[in-house]
């Protein structure tokens, strides 16, 4: 039964749940989490066992069916995959109206705007990558919002360094309030790793097993500088990107996304998926479900767990200013 001396949260494109993470730690109930790839969708349950999942493409979930499960939430939260805005797609459709309309990920948003639109929550919050703002999409999309009841919105451009987390991770967050959370201490790769055992199934850390390496990679790995990237490869309109990167351990870490992998600053072996979440602030008792890549995907494609807890406490403050 919902408490409703709580503000309730459903995540659509829920992933494992990074976003639900920061809002269930500053006390909002997560009610309802929709996520289409089963193990995902499992591990989602297992972190937060309080909620319902729903297993589906949101395409096919009709707001009807959140509503019967939830009623009116307070608040909905969620990113749909970016592939078809971010920069660093190769691919990225160069007519932005395809990129929204036609691209079968980009699509996604629209999806997230009719959930909006149909329960009327008191508080929105999408999670995208700036690019998603590129070429005059912003106007469209507020546009698609003030269609869906919401005339005045806000492109939030956050950066997940200020906020406590140990990686580096810049995105917009389009909501109906403004989000600007006062700026906390830079958390550097050391402070993030430290106090963790060997990466070994012996100690109980959940997601720390050993990542295999081959032998000559093991080698060429071994020479790297900190920051020195092993791998580079060309993004969007050429731009260059680094790959396998040794972390310095008195920086903030690049960018982890799913496909991204790291050195350890000190050892030379890869990092852990346990190792990657604490880059995200994920808390070690938060758990990662599914093979080894589905696990750092998990991980890379998820709100950073301290950026989460510092818009939730925006959100938190909102919604008390109108009870």
């Amino acid at each position: 039964m919902r408490d409703f001396n709580v503000f309730g949260v459903v995540d659509l494109f829920s992933g494992a749940g990074g976003f639900s993470r920061g809002f269930k730690e500053e006390g909002f109930r997560i009610l309802l989490g929709v996520e289409n790839m089963p193990p995902v969708a499992e591990a989602y349950a297992a972190n937060f066992p309080e909620a319902k999942v729903l297993p589906l493409d949101i395409k096919e979930v009709h707001s009807l069916d959140v509503y019967k499960i939830t009623g009116k939430p307070d608040v909905i939260i969620g990113g749909p995959p970016c592939e078809a805005y971010t920069r660093a797609n190769p691919r990225r459709r160069e007519d932005p109206y395809e990129r929204l309309y036609d691209d079968p990920l980009g699509s996604l948003v629209l999806h997230f705007i009719r959930m909006v639109g149909d329960l009327q929550p008191k508080v929105f919050v999408m999670e995208n990558v700036p690019g998603i703002m590129d070429d005059g999409l912003d106007l469209v999309l507020r546009r698609e919002f003030a269609e869906a009841g919401y005339s005045k919105i806000y492109f939030n451009i956050l950066h997940a360094e200020d906020y406590g987390t140990p990686s580096h991770r810049t995105r917009v967050f389009i909501s109906n309030i403004p989000i600007e959370p006062p700026k906390q201490r830079k958390v550097v790769v050391a402070e993030a790793l430290e106090g963790l055992p060997p990466p070994d199934p012996f100690y109980g850390v959940p997601n720390h097993e050993p990542v295999p390496l081959g032998h000559r990679r093991l080698k060429r790995i071994a020479r790297l500088r900190w920051g020195e990237p092993l791998v580079r490869y060309r993004g969007y309109k050429g731009r260059i990107l680094g790959n396998i990167v040794r972390l310095h351990p008195y920086r903030v870490a690049p960018t982890v996304m799913g496909s991204s992998r790291f050195v350890h600053p000190f050892e030379d072996r890869l990092l852990t998926v346990r190792e990657q979440a604490r880059l995200m602030g994920f808390p070690d008792y938060h758990v990662f479900l599914g093979g080894r890549d589905v696990q750092f995907n998990e991980v890379g494609e998820a709100v950073p767990v301290p950026l989460a807890r510092a818009i939730a406490r925006e959100v938190k403050k909102y919604l008390e200013t109108q009870t």
